[in-house]
């Protein structure tokens, strides 16, 4: 079973599977979503029903954490809304 590591190099230092670029957080949103965690291993190669369920616990087990990295997500998203914001002109001359 892979190990939830840390490391600034990678996605931010947002705790992921060991070996991955696969974050605890994409994991729990895609069990939040409804998938299973035997449909969640099956998205990726290498990763395992027992590394889906490490993720899971680590989410579960650490719920302030999970709510600092939904926050920062947040927080990503505004930034870049702000540096781009969207031109409704643009979607209405696509079609």
């Amino acid at each position: 079973m892979r190990e939830i590591v840390s490391d600034e190099d990678v996605l931010g230092g947002d705790p992921r599977l060991s070996g991955t670029r696969i974050g605890v957080l994409h994991v729990y949103r895609q069990y939040q979503d409804g998938v299973s965690p035997e449909g969640i291993a099956s998205n990726y190669d290498g990763v395992s029903v027992a590394d889906v369920h490490n993720a899971l616990a680590f989410v579960f087990d650490n719920p302030d954490r999970l709510r600092s990295l939904e926050r920062a997500d947040r927080e990503a998203v505004e930034r870049i809304r702000e540096e781009r914001p969207v031109d409704p002109e643009e979607f209405t001359n696509r079609v």
